[in-house]
């Protein structure tokens, strides 16, 4: 476990190495829906991908909170919120499923590449008909000897147009519901494994989504993720992962904004004096700072359970629900404070709205994180 200021040193590192590294341009990136490959070598390079991961797989075994302190120092230095959207898929849908439930041989097949960032992984549950209502998914996997075989598509999936090991959930026993969803390890070079068409978007547009389609796909028995039937498990464990630590960065991304409008409303004059002394601006700010304080004690609350080996499922819905809402909410805010120049692209912070609007939507909608709640609560 990690002292407060080893964690604060990670922290200001990851900062400075985002600040001085991660440098591309993000405005064309996104205008050309292009995934920032420099940048993710980068990110793997420092060892961003392999934080979480146990050293004997190539990772740096960070606990719960410093893991979370790193991610938050990621998001205040890296502007590309794509790219740390794209980097989380990876470690919490992928690496993480594979850690908790793979074997060893899967383990060490993928892990210590994944870590690497040498192979880019993402997963694939959602279907047409099975978003929210994410167990009612209609692909199917059928036994073949030492074989399986996947029939059905996916949309939405992060990574999907650039990932070379994908965990897709299917179906072995339609009959019988949830309880048939078990887990894959598919690479794409399987038989039958088809990036169906890129999916663009209204923000996060250096991510790369994407339909796929499963046509007879051909997998090994021993690339699937635990047993039949245990897909469920897997997929909640793994929501329970992503949705608590998914929007760790972009805590670092509102306290980066937050710094900007202060700054600015210092420094810009309106009837000879700051903006910054008007009530308007100054309440705005205000509200800012108190979202992002908040927002970073659920999240921090989130991590010392984990930490604690507890479990985490309502705290992880309040998590996600209350960072997405209030993310947007300052990106809204920081905006009208630089009133026209921050309707301009150039700077950056209609993206950031942009990016920010998804997070309401993936890991779970917002309603349905509120219906999550509303269960623990006994309603």
């Amino acid at each position: 476990m990690f002292s407060f200021k080893e964690q604060v040193e990670i922290k200001e590192k990851l900062i400075e190495f985002a600040q001085k590294s991660l440098i591309e341009d993000i405005t064309k990136l996104d205008l050309q829906e292009e995934f920032n490959l420099e940048g993710w070598r980068k990110c793997a390079a420092w060892g961003i991908m392999g934080m979480p991961i146990p050293q004997e797989y190539g990772g740096k075994e960070l606990d719960s909170l410093t893991t979370i302190y790193a991610l938050e120092g990621l998001g205040y230095g890296c502007k590309d919120n794509g790219l740390l959207f794209s980097i989380a898929a990876h470690i919490w849908a992928c690496e993480f499923p594979i850690l908790t439930f793979g074997t060893q041989e899967q383990k060490l097949k993928y892990l210590p590449s994944l870590v690497k960032g040498e192979i880019i992984g993402g997963h694939a549950v959602t279907e047409t008909e099975a978003g929210s209502d994410v167990y009612n998914l209609k692909t199917t996997a059928t036994r073949k000897g030492d074989r399986y075989v996947l029939n059905g598509s996916k949309i939405f999936v992060t990574n999907g147009t650039i990932a070379n090991l994908i965990l897709v959930f299917a179906n072995l026993e339609p009959a019988l519901g949830k309880r048939g969803i078990t887990g894959f390890l598919v690479e794409k070079d399987f038989p039958g494994f088809i990036v169906k068409k890129k999916m663009s978007k209204m923000g996060l547009r250096t991510a790369q989504m994407a339909e796929l389609l499963l046509d007879n796909c051909e997998i090994p028995v021993s690339n699937r993720l635990g047993k039949e039937g245990a897909g469920m498990a897997i997929f909640s464990h793994s929501m329970e992962w992503e949705r608590g630590f998914i929007l760790a960065s972009a805590i670092g991304s509102m306290e980066r904004l937050l710094d900007q409008c202060v700054q600015y409303a210092k420094q810009r004059q309106q009837f000879q004096q700051p903006i910054g002394k008007f009530q308007q601006i100054s309440s705005k700010l205000v509200d800012m700072k108190l979202r992002l304080e908040t927002a970073r004690g659920l999240l921090y609350k989130f991590g010392w359970l984990k930490q604690m080996g507890k479990s985490a499922f309502m705290e992880a819905a309040m998590t996600k629900l209350y960072i997405s809402e209030s993310w947007v909410q300052s990106c809204l805010d920081a905006l009208q404070i630089h009133g026209g120049y921050g309707y301009l692209t150039e700077l950056e912070l209609e993206r950031e709205l942009r990016d920010a609007l998804g997070s309401r939507v993936y890991s779970g909608t917002s309603e349905i994180q509120r219906q999550i709640i509303a269960q623990f609560m006994g309603l």
